[in-house]
């Protein structure tokens, strides 16, 4: 792995985090996990395709598989956060069935959470409540 993506998470969270590989090359990564405080409800940590792979389904497959493997283990929903500056996470989610929620901010017409993660770090907070079709 790299600095990026540390190896703990795929230690501590082996079983909700997905690798795409090709030939050795690391093409793509989802890195999430159940909930402890929330055990019906997953989040989804870190997303990443490597440029020259995206559009090509790669990152959907993994989000099928980590909401195949949360709904075995009981959950119903899944939360992820982005920056309102990252347009292609915004985008990626929304495609994927998740919803922004209200927050109490807005960022060039994107509902934020303000300070969220801190003073000026607002974040768009997102939500997708899972069917067993997902």
């Amino acid at each position: 792995m790299s600095d990026m993506l540390p190896k703990l998470f795929f230690v501590h969270f082996k079983d909700t985090s997905f690798i795409a590989e090709e030939y050795g090359k690391l093409l793509a990564f989802l890195v999430g996990f159940v909930s402890q405080a929330h055990p019906n409800e997953a989040y989804i940590h870190f997303v990443g395709v490597h440029p020259d792979y995206r559009g090509k389904g790669i990152a959907r497959k993994m989000y099928e598989g980590f909401f195949h493997k949360v709904i075995q283990r009981g959950c119903d929903t899944v939360r992820c956060v982005t920056s309102p500056i990252n347009k292609i996470s915004i985008a990626l989610h929304t495609r994927m069935g998740f919803q922004i929620e209200k927050g109490d901010g807005n960022v060039e017409g994107i509902p934020v959470t303000v300070n969220y993660d801190g003073l000026g770090q607002d974040r768009v907070l997102f939500v997708k409540t899972l069917s067993h079709n997902d």
